[in-house]
């Protein structure tokens, strides 16, 4: 054991001391395995832990959550230590960055503009963040929509900025209709086709949600819950 790793072993730790075990685990003594890694061979950790942090938090599961906020934290840190080896960034530049955009998206805190509502902070923070990521456009909104964000969860936020940027879905009855005559095609078309109309149906039914307020992620997965708890087979 080095003395670096003795330096290392608590009864308390602080967040000093996980940015210090990573590096020692990246470093040319340390762990094999952490060594090998890089951003895309760890990727798919980063979404499951993230989901996992998720699912503690629909169980009301405090003690979960705890652990599971740790391992996306050590995700963070573990991406952030890549970067230092490299000379680009280093997890401070992280915090730095992140605690300046909460600067100047809370206006209404650290500024002279006034919002007494939820909804007024929501409309500030879009305005301000379309102005800083240079979006103006309406179709560069919507094409910087993460690709590897789930279909419906991506859908949805395509259409909110589609219909902030001044798109006319029409009313949720005209959806709805548009959605009918689409399963009546999807019925009656050949295979080749049918995917592209199960496509089109979604995206009404993502358009249906948001006049709704409902965010269809959440409500499909209520839903296969529901189901898996329903099923009798």
């Amino acid at each position: 054991m080095t003395d670096e790793a003795k330096r290392l072993i608590k009864d308390k730790y602080a967040f000093q001391d996980l940015v210090d075990i990573m590096a020692l685990l990246r470093s040319p003594g340390g762990c094999p395995w952490d060594r090998e890694q890089t951003h895309e061979s760890i990727r798919k950790n980063f979404i499951e832990e993230t989901y996992e942090a998720c699912e503690a938090i629909d169980n009301h599961d405090t003690a979960n959550l705890r652990e599971e906020l740790g391992d996306v934290l050590l995700q963070v840190l573990f991406h952030a230590q890549m970067e230092k080896e490299e000379g680009r960034f280093d997890i401070g530049d992280v915090i730095d960055e992140v605690c300046k955009k909460l600067v100047v998206r809370h206006p209404h805190i650290f500024g002279d503009v006034t919002a007494e509502t939820a909804d007024k902070v929501l409309e500030n923070w879009e305005d301000i963040k379309i102005r800083t990521k240079g979006q103006t456009e309406g179709k560069k909104r919507l094409e910087d929509v993460p690709k590897s964000l789930p279909a419906l969860m991506r859908g949805y936020k395509v259409v909110k900025r589609a219909e902030k940027a001044g798109a006319d879905f029409g009313s949720p009855e005209e959806v709805a209709e548009d959605a009918e005559k689409q399963i009546d095609a999807l019925v009656a078309s050949e295979n080749g086709k049918k995917e592209e109309i199960m496509g089109k149906i979604l995206i009404n039914l993502v358009i249906l949600a948001k006049k709704f307020e409902i965010e269809p992620e959440e409500c499909l997965t209520k839903a296969v819950n529901w189901y898996i708890i329903s099923y009798e087979g």
